[in-house]
């Protein structure tokens, strides 16, 4: 028994006491395996759950390392009831296999009892074709649905089937001038080894360097599928950098571009697009002998891609992420569509080495003036959180904020138009939305870049995949509800390595006493998580 930061409880709670010297240690190994649930100032709680059991399996954990490392941190000894569920959870990941012989697909297992238990289940069975010796045939179309049903029943299958090569084509990494770093390598390595699943690595450690290195392991036609058209050209541009690949080799697939070529980049939003209600961009999936498919930003997939993904367990698939929170709680879908979690660097690791900045998170609290408390006070719900995250007396703050840090870099984020567009009229600065066209959007962040300004008020269309290198301080003035992925998203935007190695600084302005504050509480959790500090100040102290 150690004198460590954890207490393990009998409901597979795990506490961690924040103050304690070993604290931040036993964190980035306790993320491994567990989820924060609660982060108040001294005592973070985790959950143990058996989907992060699995992941931690698929990602090359076993049980003995998971109960070695709770036994190491823990103050006291851990309860036989957790270290059995422990043993028991690893134990089933694994226990069916999906598998391929010359027939056909089939599922197998060392496991009468298994088998008949999986099989006796009518939403299984549907998906059975005939019994084999120690399993049974599976119908060709099923390999995805099966692995879903099998993940619901707590049997998650390990999928051996293999994957078509696709059509070949050469593609090389280009490091005359850049080369991989050591983790970015070590997640391709992982995923080759697995065949498919998800590299989970924080905003700025460069995961579509990730993309680029097992694209040229894989060498085959390659389908990405990104969030938005800026970050279509952002992976266009990246791979036109570092891979041997020519502006021939690459097309965008998008509403204002209908290209194909052996690496073709297309849009969540085209895939999704429906006419007549069918969905009539489907046949991209199909349009070329793809031999890996890439989801750029996997937690924040659209319901309908899970659907397609079920028809494509044959090709190779990566999902990139910050975070594999979903705010839908459709994890469990990645799990089984995309692939399980392979790799997973804590983002503290990464800034230890030098490759993103340290960040200081802070969260100002405004008082509502009298006026818009009323109006408050007798609003719906979802009235209040526009309110509070609208709220003027927020403009003040921001010009402290901006004099103490005047001259940096500077990015204003809100979720409203009109908020928007009343801070830029009121700092005098220029705006970015979903409405700025691209080539304007393009100019904007060329001028932010080189200096020519230092302030944005930008949508929530900076979320994603936007490369703004040497911004150092954020102002987060209305977001979604306090979601964990965006702010992965929006914290990402500061943490590139800055040229002088100067720390980032990261401003969220919460109205007190309303429901923006209550949401918080999920942003103080997703910091946690990663490993940053998270200072509650009054706006009097800036």
């Amino acid at each position: 028994m150690s004198q460590g930061p954890l207490i393990v409880q009998s409901d597979r709670t795990v506490l961690l006491e924040t103050d304690h010297a070993d604290a931040t240690t036993a964190r980035h190994e306790l993320a491994i395996f567990a989820e924060l649930e609660r982060a108040p100032e001294h005592i973070h709680t985790y959950r143990i759950t058996k989907l992060g059991l699995w992941n931690a399996r698929a990602a090359g954990h076993t049980a003995e390392y998971i109960l070695s490392s709770l036994k190491k941190w823990s103050k006291f000894d851990i309860p036989q009831l957790v270290s059995s569920e422990i043993e028991n959870t690893i134990a089933r990941f694994g226990k069916l296999e999906i598998a391929r012989d010359d027939q056909g697909l089939i599922l197998t297992s060392d496991s009468r009892a298994v088998l008949a238990e999986v099989s006796s289940n009518s939403k299984v069975a549907e998906l059975l074709e005939g019994e084999i010796e120690n399993g049974y045939r599976v119908r060709d179309w099923a390999r995805g649905a099966l692995k879903q049903q099998l993940l619901k029943l707590g049997w998650p299958a390990n999928d051996n089937a293999g994957y078509t090569k696709g059509a070949p084509y050469p593609i090389e990494l280009n490091q005359e001038n850049w080369s991989l770093r050591g983790y970015q390598r070590e997640a391709a390595d992982k995923f080759e080894l697995g065949g498919s699943g998800v590299v989970v690595l924080p905003c700025g450690a460069g995961k579509t360097m990730v993309g680029a290195a097992i694209m040229a392991d894989v060498k085959a036609n390659t389908l990405i599928l990104v969030t938005n058209t800026v970050a279509a050209r952002q992976w266009r541009d990246e791979l036109l950098e570092k891979t041997s690949l020519t502006e021939e080799d690459i097309a965008e697939y998008s509403g204002s571009s209908k290209n194909l070529a052996p690496v073709t980049i297309a849009t969540y939003q085209i895939l999704t697009t429906k006419r007549k209600n069918e969905f009539t961009h489907l046949a991209l999936l199909n349009a070329r002998d793809w031999g890996l498919i890439i989801y750029d930003e996997v937690h924040l997939l659209p319901a309908p891609i899970f659907k397609m993904t079920a028809d494509l367990q044959a090709r190779r698939r990566l999902g990139l992420t910050a975070t594999l929170v979903r705010e839908d709680g459709r994890e469990s879908d990645v799990f089984s569509l995309i692939g399980p979690k392979r790799f997973d660097a804590p983002w503290k690791d990464i800034e230890a080495q030098g490759y993103i900045a340290p960040a200081n998170c802070f969260e100002v609290r405004v008082s509502l003036p009298d006026e818009a408390r009323m109006e408050y006070a007798i609003s719906d719900q979802e009235s209040r959180f526009r309110i509070a995250s609208t709220a003027t007396a927020k403009l003040a703050i921001m010009r402290k904020i901006l004099k103490k840090h005047e001259g940096e870099p500077t990015l204003i984020i809100g979720q409203y138009l009109s908020q928007i567009a009343e801070v830029a009229e009121g700092l005098g600065v220029p705006k970015l939305t979903g409405e700025t066209p691209v080539d304007v959007r393009e100019e904007l962040f060329r001028s932010f870049r080189s200096g020519e300004i230092s302030t944005l008020v930008v949508s929530k269309v900076a979320n994603f995949s936007v490369d703004l290198p040497e911004a150092s301080v954020a102002i987060q003035i209305s977001g979604a509800f306090g979601s964990r992925q965006e702010e992965a998203q929006r914290l990402g935007r500061l943490l590139r390595p800055k040229q002088d190695g100067r720390s980032a600084a990261f401003y969220t302005i919460v109205a007190a006493d309303t429901v923006e504050q209550d949401f918080a509480q999920n942003r103080q959790r997703f910091l946690a998580e990663q490993g940053y500090s998270y200072e509650i100040v009054d706006a009097e102290n800036l």
